[in-house]
């Protein structure tokens, strides 16, 4: 006969939703202590309830009733939201059920959860979710912005959240070590404390690790830094290529006043697109304003990065401000008639149509930018090309599955605005079940 001990060893091959069935191990003894005619089935029967009862599954269904406290009880929630009409959802599950059983033995570090997407719309409303399956990480009870987009396996996603345990922080010894590892081509938040502890130094972690992915933060501690300590514990920010420091002076006590400074520095107004984030960046459902520059020319960066933050401050929610690396977005170029030669080449890209900068000389120029922008926002661009005083036909281009640049603009009317090649980045409907398709 299999121990109990044995039995109660024993893993479960499915762990669906996270339930902890209400027996304990006296249960089982009181089996084991009756009368050897009772049935081997019932005994068997009451051995598997009690292994449940010992294994923790953090798959965890979110519902209106639990979600803020599964949030807020776990350091790091993985969340999938699905729906079960879903192809790609129904091959994911058993995927992400097996992934999370890597991680039954961390405690409240992490949870693997689900979020039916039919039966709990709110929250899939809440969190902007326009297909299935999506995957997103929450940290301290706060969405972390950046989805998971990568490969659907078990150890992909195993490897993935390990990432996410490890700190996002970087100690350091002294300032010379500092001044030897720290990437002035990233963006840098140095903090010094008396002791990693205390209500400054938790409100700290916090915010680098919800942070971890726009900025490097670093932390100094004890005899060492006296003299950045004279004033009590302090932080810094360090911005790119420079050697400006700008120290915080909220205090660190205040976890929404720390909070929101360093979003304010580590989130910038113009973030560059590279084909790694394109879809991420287009499933945001803004236009883009695209600065196409050389990657060696940081002056343009800093002299559109100053006019957006002048010309275009209150428009953060309306348009997206990017800049693009011209070696790597060949293609778009070609598609606006331009070469590397042309360079710096400034464009939007409504999802719809692509549209000109009509003078780079005149970036500079107090009111350009921002009319160029507001002029998108009224159908001011769009109506210029359909109806100009002299319009001019152009070539209808079938729809078809070549997709190459050259092909999609051979034959079209240069006076009109080239299509939108942004929009071919949008989420694939070979990975995901799509929502709202028309609205990019």
């Amino acid at each position: 006969m299999v121990s109990t001990e044995e039995t109660v060893r024993g893993s479960v091959d499915s762990c669906d939703v996270g339930f902890v069935v209400g027996e304990n191990m006296h249960s089982c003894k009181t089996i084991l202590d009756m009368n050897q005619t009772t049935s081997r089935i019932f005994l068997s029967l009451f051995l598997m309830i009690c292994s449940l009862s010992v294994t923790r599954c953090l798959v965890i269904p979110l519902n209106g009733a639990n979600i803020e406290s599964v949030l807020h009880d776990y350091e790091v929630v993985f969340v999938n939201f699905y729906a079960d009409w879903c192809r790609f959802s129904q091959h994911l599950m058993p995927i992400f059920e097996e992934a999370s059983k890597r991680f039954t033995d961390r405690g409240n570090t992490v949870a693997w959860a689900t979020v039916d997407c039919d039966r709990e719309a709110d929250i899939a409303q809440k969190y902007h979710v326009s297909k299935y399956p999506t995957l997103k990480l929450f940290r301290g009870g706060e969405l972390v912005k950046k989805e998971y987009r990568g490969q659907r396996s078990v150890d992909a996603l195993a490897v993935f959240i390990d990432k996410q345990l490890v700190s996002g922080m970087q100690n350091f010894s002294s300032n010379a070590e500092l001044n030897n590892q720290i990437n002035p081509k990233k963006l840098n938040i140095v903090a010094y404390f008396d002791q990693p502890s205390g209500p400054e130094f938790d409100n700290y972690r916090k915010v680098a690790s919800l942070l971890r992915d726009d900025c490097v933060f670093w932390f100094g501690i004890g005899e060492a830094f006296r003299p950045e300590l004279a004033k009590g514990n302090r932080l810094e920010f360090r911005p790119l290529n420079s050697n400006e420091r700008i120290e915080y002076t909220g205090g660190l006590a205040n976890l929404e006043t720390l909070k929101q400074w360093i979003m304010d520095k580590c989130v910038p107004l113009v973030r560059e697109i590279t084909f790694e984030n394109a879809e991420e960046l287009t499933e945001e459902g803004l236009p883009f304003l695209i600065l196409f520059r050389h990657p060696d020319d940081v002056q343009i960066d800093k002299i559109f990065t100053e006019q957006v933050a002048r010309e275009l401050f209150d428009q953060k929610s309306s348009i997206n401000c990017l800049y693009a690396d011209g070696k790597k977005f060949v293609h778009p170029l070609q598609h606006l008639g331009k070469t590397m030669e042309d360079l710096p080449v400034l464009a939007i890209d409504s999802f719809r149509h692509m549209y000109l900068f009509p003078d780079m000389k005149s970036l500079t120029v107090p009111g350009k930018l921002r009319q160029f922008v507001l002029d998108l926002h009224s159908g001011k661009l769009h109506r210029e090309f359909h109806h100009s005083p002299d319009p001019t036909q152009s070539s209808v281009v079938p729809a078809s599955s070549e997709t190459t640049f050259e092909k999609e603009t051979k034959g079209t009317d240069k006076s009109q605005p080239p299509t939108s090649i942004f929009k071919q980045l949008k989420p694939s409907e070979t990975r995901y079940s799509l929502l709202y398709k028309d609205e990019l």
